[in-house]
């Protein structure tokens, strides 16, 4: 049996603890069975942990009929038309079961009868999921109906009714702050009903602010399905990772916050690395170890996790974080920090700037003196260039599994050179209000990747996004005014605003993200991010937004190839301290063969500045001409200031693995950080037009 089964298993509160299996040729022709003993390793206790814990019964007759149609889990319909008919009891006596647990035995097998089929089992479900995509979007929408039409909130909109027809007119599109006072309410110990029917059991944070989302045991039972089905394409491609060997992720926790009601509020990310059933697997499936991921100095879990990585090497399979931005902090990390690195594994001994105690008791647990690893590491480092210098240091990763879509485009350029010969693998599209879609084509380009939506993850609806820039349009048309489209209906080719529903509470909620339909798989879309909307620079209404930006640096960073340099790090603002007001970039840049560039050709600089002007969209051109935008300025940088713009965020509370570095600063303490850093300052010298 594979590992990928047991792992399965995990989220659901069972463990795996015997197996066997035999040749069935009772029937023709035969087939291997297998054989399992589980056990409950998580206990129900009292009301409250029965209503954070169990499935409701009802939806989960819901979840079997409308979004598990496969011959795979004909069995499991099966029984639970034998649930329906004999009644829970009959059904907990006949498997042995104690009463309080059938819900949990019934899904149980679904997942099981997943696991048996391996990833093929995945995407088996993934074929009927996406060919029976509107159903399935009409009967989530029904579960969401019917569980929470009697909330305080929804009472007010639907007077109890649950059809889709007054939904969709009644009900209307919110945004956070329109559904902030009643999460607060509830944080303040006011009962969930006033918002979702189902019991908060804690809170996210969303956009690393915070930004509490209620969690609900129906949204952690959803992460366990989604996980399974982004995993499958996964497995297709590179087997099972689980068996071949270790990740080398780079992790990082926060700490939570605990609301007055008791909540426990805290990032996806961090309230995964709490849970025990992370806490065994770790140290099977990871070489970190919790202690690095905890610990309060984000540098020292660094230095410690890239230490750890090194010493097992021979091990990782997979190198990896949660997003392209913090896999290149560990890369240019290393950089700084390799020799250091090298001295502690030769000595066994963990360096005297590592303080936390975790990390050195975890540290303990696996150095030893080594000289051997560290000088092959050690060669490996010192060279000359570091193309290709992830694969060179665990020479059995087959890839490099981070988020490159959206605004951490920005980073394929330089990971591709240091990851030469590694795909780069953005695995799924999720935020903290809902889970999304998946990436079938895991080997595809970065700049390729589309993610194909799974319709019972949520109630999904589009808002159109008109071109701003379109000579043609004079003004975007007001949200209230444009119709939402249902999932199965988006036009190829057109961009929309995502607009979720769920049933944590979550209902026509704009997550704020712009995507644009990149095709259909059967009959669910495919959606390739675009950007966050209302990310721009504006100086007059001309609203230059976050792709209008990247195209334009993208045009302008190939004047540095030439010179063997590379743009590393860009942001902007707009410049208002004089009149009229003007773009400003910053940039920073690095040689391709060492980690300082060579001097800067000042008419290269400024032609960059041009090329930039050229490649804006057609109203900020025009505003130049007529001088209503002043000239646009590059600022360069001196090495490590984006580092330092990120360790700022970081001590304001911005989880190292969920920063996302922003394309446009607003703080003025970030702009301080940046400005302080400036070595050259360059301007365009005419009007694009």
């Amino acid at each position: 049996m594979s590992n990928s089964p047991t792992a399965l298993l995990d989220p659901l509160g069972f463990i795996l603890t015997e197996y066997t299996s035999y040749v069935d040729t009772s029937s023709a022709p035969g087939k291997v069975e297998e054989v399992v003993e589980l056990i409950m390793i998580d206990e129900m206790k009292g009301d409250n942990g029965e209503k954070s814990q169990a499935f409701d019964i009802v939806s989960y007759g819901a979840f079997v009929r409308g979004l598990a149609r496969t011959a795979l889990t004909k069995e499991v319909i099966n029984l639970w038309d034998y649930v329906e008919t004999q009644g829970r009891d009959s059904i907990a006596k006949s498997y042995k079961i104690p009463k309080k647990k059938t819900k949990k035995a019934i899904w149980i097998l679904v997942i099981g009868f997943m696991a048996m089929n391996g990833y093929e089992g995945g995407l088996k479900m993934i074929e009927e999921l996406t060919t029976n995509a509107e159903q399935t979007q009409d009967e989530v929408l029904r579960e969401i109906l019917s569980r929470n039409a009697g909330t305080g909130y929804l009472m007010g909109f639907l007077h109890g009714q649950t059809e889709k027809r007054l939904f969709k007119k009644n009900v209307p599109v919110v945004t956070y702050e329109d559904l902030k006072p009643y999460i607060d309410r509830i944080a303040n110990r006011e009962t969930s009903e006033i918002l979702l029917a189902e019991p908060v059991i804690g809170s996210g944070t969303s956009g690393g602010q915070p930004k509490l989302m209620p969690v609900t045991a129906e949204y952690q039972k959803n992460g366990a399905l989604y996980d399974t089905l982004s995993q499958s394409p996964m497995m297709r491609h590179f087997g099972d990772i689980n068996q071949a060997g270790k990740r080398m992720e780079l992790m990082f926790a926060r700490p939570e916050i605990e609301t007055p009601s008791g909540l426990k509020a805290a990032s996806v990310l961090t309230s995964v690395y709490n849970e025990s059933k992370f806490r065994t697997i770790l140290p099977k499936l990871y070489t970190s170890a919790i202690e690095t991921i905890f610990c309060p100095d984000p540098n020292q879990g660094l230095y410690c996790q890239l230490l750890f990585g090194l010493i097992q090497r021979d091990e990782v399979v997979r190198v990896g974080s949660l997003f392209a931005s913090t896999v290149l902090r560990g890369i240019k990390f290393l950089e700084n920090h390799w020799q250091e690195l090298c001295y502690d594994i030769k000595t066994g001994r963990l360096s005297d700037w590592i303080t936390d105690s975790g990390c050195r008791n975890a540290a303990s647990l696996v150095m030893k003196p080594n000289p051997e690893k560290a000088d092959l590491i050690e060669n490996i480092c010192n060279c000359k260039s570091w193309e290709g210098i992830v694969r060179k240091l665990w020479p059995k990763a087959r890839y490099i599994s981070c988020v490159c879509t959206g605004v951490m485009r920005q980073y394929i350029a330089e990971l591709e050179f240091y990851c030469r010969g590694l795909p780069l693998v953005s695995t799924f599209y999720a935020c903290s209000e809902a889970l999304c879609g998946i990436n079938l084509e895991p080997l595809c380009k970065p700049c390729d990747v589309s993610y194909t939506f799974l319709p019972n993850m949520a109630y999904f609806e589009f808002l159109p996004v008109e071109n701003d820039h379109d000579e043609s349009i004079e003004m975007k048309r007001n949200d209230e005014d444009t119709e939402l489209v249902d999932l199965v209906n988006v036009k190829v080719g057109q961009c929309y605003e995502l607009v979720v529903s769920t049933c944590a509470g979550l209902y026509r909620y704009k997550v704020g993200d712009v995507l644009m339909v990149s095709g259909f798989y059967n009959n669910a879309p495919q959606f390739q991010f675009v950007e966050r909307k209302n990310v721009i620079l504006n100086v007059d209404q001309e609203k230059t937004s976050e792709t209008d930006l990247f195209k334009a640096v993208i045009e302008a960073k190939a004047l540095l190839d030439p010179l063997g340099s590379i743009l590393t790090e860009y942001t902007s603002y707009v410049d208002t301290s004089s009149a009229p007001g003007h773009y400003v970039l910053f940039w920073e840049i690095k040689g391709k063969e060492g980690k300082h560039c060579k001097e800067l050709d000042p008419k290269i600089m400024v032609e960059c500045c041009t090329r930039m002007e050229e490649s804006l969209h057609y109203t900020y051109k025009i505003y130049r001409k007529r001088n209503i935008i002043a000239a646009l300025e590059i600022r360069v940088v001196k090495q490590g200031s984006f580092e330092a713009l990120m360790d700022y965020y970081v001590s304001k509370g911005t989880s190292l693995s969920q920063y996302k570095k922003p394309n446009c600063i607003k703080s003025e303490e970030a702009l301080k950080i940046l400005d302080s850093r400036v070595i050259g300052k360059y301007f365009s010298p005419k009007s694009p037009l």
